[in-house]
Protein backbone atom coordinates (compact mmCIF):
# COMPACT_ATOMS: atom_id res chain seq x y z
CA UNK A 1 0.00 0.00 0.00
CA UNK A 2 3.13 2.13 0.95
CA UNK A 3 4.74 1.79 -2.70
CA UNK A 4 1.56 1.88 -4.46
CA UNK A 5 0.80 5.25 -3.27
CA UNK A 6 4.50 6.61 -3.54
CA UNK A 7 4.38 5.62 -6.77
CA UNK A 8 1.07 7.38 -7.49
CA UNK A 9 2.44 10.51 -5.88
CA UNK A 10 5.96 10.58 -7.81
CA UNK A 11 3.61 10.36 -10.86
CA UNK A 12 1.28 13.23 -9.83
CA UNK A 13 4.74 15.10 -9.40
CA UNK A 14 5.72 14.55 -12.96
CA UNK A 15 3.01 15.77 -14.37
CA UNK A 16 2.72 19.23 -12.81
CA UNK A 17 6.24 19.82 -11.66
CA UNK A 18 8.02 22.70 -13.94
CA UNK A 19 11.07 21.61 -15.44
CA UNK A 20 13.54 22.92 -12.81
CA UNK A 21 11.87 20.76 -10.02
CA UNK A 22 13.65 18.15 -8.58
CA UNK A 23 12.70 14.52 -9.52
CA UNK A 24 10.68 12.82 -6.57
CA UNK A 25 12.19 10.38 -4.49
CA UNK A 26 11.74 6.85 -4.61
CA UNK A 27 9.36 4.60 -2.81
CA UNK A 28 10.83 3.71 1.02
CA UNK A 29 11.41 -0.12 2.06
CA UNK A 30 9.19 -1.58 3.88
CA UNK A 31 9.46 -0.51 8.01
CA UNK A 32 10.16 -3.14 10.23
CA UNK A 33 6.47 -2.86 11.33
CA UNK A 34 5.01 -4.21 7.65
CA UNK A 35 4.67 -7.70 7.70
CA UNK A 36 5.04 -9.78 4.57
CA UNK A 37 4.82 -13.43 3.46
CA UNK A 38 7.68 -15.35 5.31
CA UNK A 39 7.99 -12.87 8.29
CA UNK A 40 7.88 -14.69 11.70
CA UNK A 41 5.54 -12.78 14.07
CA UNK A 42 3.49 -13.26 17.26
CA UNK A 43 0.03 -13.54 17.77
CA UNK A 44 -2.43 -13.41 20.52
CA UNK A 45 -6.19 -14.13 19.69
CA UNK A 46 -9.67 -15.14 20.23
CA UNK A 47 -11.63 -17.58 17.71
CA UNK A 48 -15.42 -18.11 18.36
CA UNK A 49 -17.49 -20.27 16.25
CA UNK A 50 -20.66 -18.15 14.87
CA UNK A 51 -24.14 -20.07 15.74
CA UNK A 52 -26.98 -20.06 13.65
CA UNK A 53 -28.90 -18.46 16.20
CA UNK A 54 -26.85 -15.33 16.01
CA UNK A 55 -24.62 -16.51 19.41
CA UNK A 56 -20.71 -17.42 19.49
CA UNK A 57 -19.15 -20.03 20.85
CA UNK A 58 -15.34 -19.89 21.96
CA UNK A 59 -13.15 -22.96 20.68
CA UNK A 60 -9.65 -21.87 21.01
CA UNK A 61 -7.83 -18.61 22.60
CA UNK A 62 -4.36 -17.17 23.49
CA UNK A 63 -5.65 -15.12 26.53
CA UNK A 64 -6.94 -16.86 29.91
CA UNK A 65 -9.08 -14.35 31.43
CA UNK A 66 -11.19 -14.66 28.29
CA UNK A 67 -10.66 -18.84 28.66
CA UNK A 68 -12.15 -18.66 32.51
CA UNK A 69 -15.21 -16.07 31.71
CA UNK A 70 -16.25 -18.87 28.61
CA UNK A 71 -15.72 -21.37 31.15
CA UNK A 72 -13.29 -23.05 28.69
CA UNK A 73 -10.13 -22.62 30.76
CA UNK A 74 -8.00 -25.92 30.97
CA UNK A 75 -5.03 -26.08 33.71
CA UNK A 76 -3.08 -28.09 31.46
CA UNK A 77 -2.17 -25.75 28.86
CA UNK A 78 -0.02 -22.66 28.39
CA UNK A 79 -1.93 -19.18 27.48
CA UNK A 80 0.31 -17.01 25.40
CA UNK A 81 1.32 -15.53 22.59
CA UNK A 82 2.98 -17.80 19.81
CA UNK A 83 5.18 -17.44 16.83
CA UNK A 84 3.81 -18.45 13.14
CA UNK A 85 5.70 -18.04 9.74
CA UNK A 86 3.13 -15.93 7.46
CA UNK A 87 1.83 -17.66 4.48
CA UNK A 88 3.20 -21.05 4.65
CA UNK A 89 -0.42 -22.66 5.55
CA UNK A 90 0.27 -23.10 9.41
CA UNK A 91 -3.07 -21.48 10.59
CA UNK A 92 -6.67 -21.33 8.31
CA UNK A 93 -6.28 -19.92 5.64
CA UNK A 94 -8.79 -16.62 6.02
CA UNK A 95 -6.90 -16.07 9.27
CA UNK A 96 -3.19 -16.16 7.01
CA UNK A 97 -4.86 -13.92 4.49
CA UNK A 98 -5.65 -11.72 7.24
CA UNK A 99 -1.89 -10.92 8.98
CA UNK A 100 -0.68 -9.27 6.11
CA UNK A 101 -1.15 -5.94 6.06
CA UNK A 102 -1.78 -6.49 10.05
CA UNK A 103 -0.57 -3.63 11.85
CA UNK A 104 1.61 -4.08 15.15
CA UNK A 105 -0.14 -4.07 18.56
CA UNK A 106 -3.39 -3.13 16.87
CA UNK A 107 -7.01 -5.67 17.90
CA UNK A 108 -8.44 -6.65 14.04
CA UNK A 109 -11.35 -8.78 14.28
CA UNK A 110 -12.43 -10.41 10.96
CA UNK A 111 -15.17 -13.53 9.47
CA UNK A 112 -13.83 -16.05 7.86
CA UNK A 113 -16.84 -18.27 5.80
CA UNK A 114 -16.17 -21.83 5.57
CA UNK A 115 -14.32 -21.96 2.31
CA UNK A 116 -11.52 -19.82 3.91
CA UNK A 117 -11.74 -21.72 7.02
CA UNK A 118 -11.62 -25.80 7.46
CA UNK A 119 -13.56 -26.37 4.74
CA UNK A 120 -16.99 -28.04 4.15
CA UNK A 121 -18.36 -31.06 5.73
CA UNK A 122 -17.58 -34.59 4.13
CA UNK A 123 -20.61 -37.13 5.39
CA UNK A 124 -18.30 -39.60 4.24
CA UNK A 125 -15.83 -38.76 7.30
CA UNK A 126 -18.86 -40.24 9.50
CA UNK A 127 -18.93 -43.43 10.06
CA UNK A 128 -19.99 -46.47 12.72
CA UNK A 129 -17.74 -48.45 14.68
CA UNK A 130 -18.21 -51.84 16.72
CA UNK A 131 -18.04 -50.96 20.24
CA UNK A 132 -15.92 -54.05 20.92
CA UNK A 133 -12.83 -52.51 18.82
CA UNK A 134 -12.73 -49.71 21.59
CA UNK A 135 -13.18 -52.17 24.90
CA UNK A 136 -10.49 -53.89 23.61
CA UNK A 137 -8.24 -51.23 23.82
CA UNK A 138 -9.71 -50.27 26.87
CA UNK A 139 -11.51 -47.17 26.33
CA UNK A 140 -14.93 -46.76 26.64
CA UNK A 141 -16.93 -44.30 24.54
CA UNK A 142 -18.97 -41.43 25.17
CA UNK A 143 -20.10 -38.52 23.29
CA UNK A 144 -17.90 -35.95 22.83
CA UNK A 145 -14.82 -37.84 23.45
CA UNK A 146 -12.20 -37.50 21.29
CA UNK A 147 -10.33 -40.75 19.96
CA UNK A 148 -7.39 -42.05 17.63
CA UNK A 149 -8.82 -44.61 15.37
CA UNK A 150 -6.84 -45.86 12.52
CA UNK A 151 -4.33 -42.88 12.72
CA UNK A 152 -7.04 -40.52 12.54
CA UNK A 153 -8.23 -38.57 15.41
CA UNK A 154 -12.14 -38.58 15.12
CA UNK A 155 -15.07 -37.15 17.85
CA UNK A 156 -17.58 -39.55 19.22
CA UNK A 157 -20.97 -38.17 18.30
CA UNK A 158 -23.35 -41.11 19.25
CA UNK A 159 -23.24 -44.79 21.13
CA UNK A 160 -26.21 -46.93 20.81
CA UNK A 161 -26.87 -50.73 20.23
CA UNK A 162 -23.27 -51.75 20.27
CA UNK A 163 -22.32 -49.59 18.09
CA UNK A 164 -19.89 -46.06 18.21
CA UNK A 165 -20.65 -43.10 15.57
CA UNK A 166 -17.65 -41.38 14.91
CA UNK A 167 -17.12 -37.98 12.99
CA UNK A 168 -14.07 -37.63 11.00
CA UNK A 169 -14.36 -34.13 10.15
CA UNK A 170 -12.64 -31.03 11.52
CA UNK A 171 -14.71 -30.21 14.43
CA UNK A 172 -14.68 -26.63 12.65
CA UNK A 173 -15.92 -28.14 9.35
CA UNK A 174 -19.22 -26.40 7.86
CA UNK A 175 -18.63 -23.29 10.51
CA UNK A 176 -18.03 -19.71 10.04
CA UNK A 177 -15.43 -18.52 12.39
CA UNK A 178 -14.50 -14.76 13.99
CA UNK A 179 -11.38 -14.11 15.14
CA UNK A 180 -10.01 -10.97 17.43
CA UNK A 181 -6.67 -10.98 17.32
CA UNK A 182 -3.03 -8.91 17.68
CA UNK A 183 -0.05 -9.06 16.54
CA UNK A 184 2.55 -8.59 19.44
CA UNK A 185 5.95 -8.71 17.44
CA UNK A 186 7.91 -9.47 14.84
CA UNK A 187 11.34 -11.33 14.37
CA UNK A 188 14.09 -9.41 13.09
CA UNK A 189 17.20 -11.27 13.87
CA UNK A 190 18.45 -14.27 12.70
CA UNK A 191 18.47 -15.74 16.39
CA UNK A 192 15.16 -14.55 16.89
CA UNK A 193 13.92 -16.08 13.91
CA UNK A 194 15.48 -19.44 14.75
CA UNK A 195 14.55 -19.73 18.27
CA UNK A 196 10.56 -18.85 16.98
CA UNK A 197 10.88 -21.79 14.45
CA UNK A 198 12.10 -24.18 17.75
CA UNK A 199 9.06 -22.70 19.31
CA UNK A 200 6.92 -23.74 16.55
CA UNK A 201 7.91 -27.22 15.63
CA UNK A 202 8.91 -28.31 19.22
CA UNK A 203 8.79 -26.10 22.12
CA UNK A 204 11.08 -25.06 25.10
CA UNK A 205 12.95 -23.05 22.39
CA UNK A 206 14.50 -20.80 25.96
CA UNK A 207 16.23 -24.28 26.90
CA UNK A 208 18.23 -24.32 23.67
CA UNK A 209 21.42 -22.80 23.21
CA UNK A 210 21.87 -21.19 19.92
CA UNK A 211 25.26 -19.98 18.52
CA UNK A 212 25.33 -17.98 14.76
CA UNK A 213 28.80 -19.26 12.77
CA UNK A 214 29.58 -18.08 9.71
CA UNK A 215 28.07 -21.08 7.89
CA UNK A 216 25.10 -21.62 9.21
CA UNK A 217 24.12 -22.30 13.62
CA UNK A 218 25.25 -24.40 16.42
CA UNK A 219 22.46 -25.71 18.67
CA UNK A 220 22.72 -27.70 22.05
CA UNK A 221 20.02 -29.30 22.45
CA UNK A 222 18.69 -29.25 26.25
CA UNK A 223 19.13 -32.73 28.11
CA UNK A 224 15.23 -33.67 27.69
CA UNK A 225 15.84 -34.09 23.72
CA UNK A 226 17.88 -36.70 24.45
CA UNK A 227 15.23 -39.19 24.91
CA UNK A 228 12.22 -37.63 23.73
CA UNK A 229 10.96 -39.47 20.91
CA UNK A 230 8.85 -36.55 20.04
CA UNK A 231 12.54 -34.80 19.35
CA UNK A 232 13.57 -36.98 17.06
CA UNK A 233 10.82 -36.13 14.73
CA UNK A 234 10.24 -32.52 15.44
CA UNK A 235 14.07 -31.84 14.45
CA UNK A 236 13.52 -32.63 10.33
CA UNK A 237 10.89 -30.15 10.32
CA UNK A 238 12.90 -27.53 12.63
CA UNK A 239 15.85 -28.35 9.48
CA UNK A 240 13.33 -27.85 6.87
CA UNK A 241 12.13 -24.58 8.22
CA UNK A 242 15.19 -23.43 8.69
CA UNK A 243 16.29 -23.94 5.45
CA UNK A 244 13.47 -22.18 3.52
CA UNK A 245 13.00 -19.57 6.06
CA UNK A 246 16.14 -18.37 7.21
CA UNK A 247 18.33 -19.98 3.99
CA UNK A 248 20.88 -21.26 6.82
CA UNK A 249 23.42 -23.69 4.59
CA UNK A 250 24.38 -25.73 7.50
CA UNK A 251 22.40 -26.71 11.10
CA UNK A 252 24.69 -28.71 13.73
CA UNK A 253 22.91 -30.11 16.30
CA UNK A 254 25.03 -31.23 19.44
CA UNK A 255 24.17 -33.15 22.33
CA UNK A 256 26.41 -32.30 25.30
CA UNK A 257 27.48 -34.46 28.22
CA UNK A 258 29.34 -33.09 31.33
CA UNK A 259 30.77 -34.68 33.98
CA UNK A 260 29.17 -33.53 37.22
CA UNK A 261 32.28 -32.54 39.78
CA UNK A 262 32.87 -34.69 42.54
CA UNK A 263 30.81 -34.30 45.82
CA UNK A 264 33.04 -32.95 48.44
CA UNK A 265 32.89 -35.11 51.59
CA UNK A 266 31.25 -34.54 54.26
CA UNK A 267 32.94 -33.32 57.54
CA UNK A 268 32.52 -35.99 60.57
CA UNK A 269 31.03 -33.73 63.34
CA UNK A 270 33.13 -33.96 66.19
CA UNK A 271 32.20 -36.69 69.14
CA UNK A 272 30.73 -35.52 72.14
CA UNK A 273 32.27 -36.48 75.63
CA UNK A 274 29.28 -38.42 77.10
CA UNK A 275 29.90 -40.49 74.18
CA UNK A 276 32.84 -41.84 74.88
CA UNK A 277 33.13 -44.68 77.04
CA UNK A 278 35.22 -44.41 79.90
CA UNK A 279 37.73 -47.25 79.90
CA UNK A 280 38.68 -48.96 82.92
CA UNK A 281 41.95 -47.79 85.05
CA UNK A 282 44.35 -50.97 84.84
CA UNK A 283 44.95 -52.82 88.56
CA UNK A 284 48.01 -54.40 89.27
CA UNK A 285 47.79 -57.93 90.29
CA UNK A 286 49.96 -59.63 93.30
CA UNK A 287 52.01 -60.81 90.63
CA UNK A 288 52.78 -57.38 89.35
CA UNK A 289 50.77 -58.06 86.42
CA UNK A 290 48.34 -55.17 84.85
CA UNK A 291 44.63 -56.28 84.48
CA UNK A 292 41.36 -54.49 83.77
CA UNK A 293 38.77 -54.37 85.83
CA UNK A 294 35.93 -55.93 83.32
CA UNK A 295 33.21 -53.36 82.67
CA UNK A 296 30.11 -54.24 84.43
CA UNK A 297 26.71 -52.98 82.49
CA UNK A 298 25.04 -50.38 84.54
CA UNK A 299 21.85 -52.61 84.94
CA UNK A 300 23.95 -55.54 86.56
CA UNK A 301 25.56 -52.97 89.10
CA UNK A 302 22.52 -51.45 90.08
CA UNK A 303 21.14 -54.84 91.47
CA UNK A 304 24.44 -55.97 92.64
CA UNK A 305 24.41 -53.17 94.45
CA UNK A 306 20.80 -53.14 96.13
CA UNK A 307 20.74 -54.05 99.94
CA UNK A 308 19.28 -57.15 100.73
CA UNK A 309 15.87 -57.46 101.52
CA UNK A 310 14.77 -57.69 105.10
CA UNK A 311 12.71 -60.72 105.74
CA UNK A 312 8.91 -60.40 107.47
CA UNK A 313 8.04 -61.88 110.50
CA UNK A 314 5.83 -64.56 108.86
CA UNK A 315 9.28 -65.94 107.27
CA UNK A 316 11.11 -65.93 110.36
Amino acid sequence: MATIMARAKAKKARGTASPRAEPASAPKEPTSSTISKGDIVWIDYEGWILNLDATRTLFDTTRAEVAKKEDRHDEKKVYAEFPIIVGHGRILPGLDESLLGAEIGKDTTIRIPPEKGAGERDPKLVELHPLREFLKQEIHPEVGMEVPLGGRKGTITQVTGGRVRIDYNNPLAGKSIEYTFRVTKKAETVEEKLRAILEMDYGLAEQFKITMTKDGAEIIIPDICKTDERWFVSKFRVVADVREVLGLPKVRFVEEYVKAPPRPEAAKAPEKAEDKKAEPEPVKSEAGEETRTPRVPRDERAEEELPPEEKSPEEL
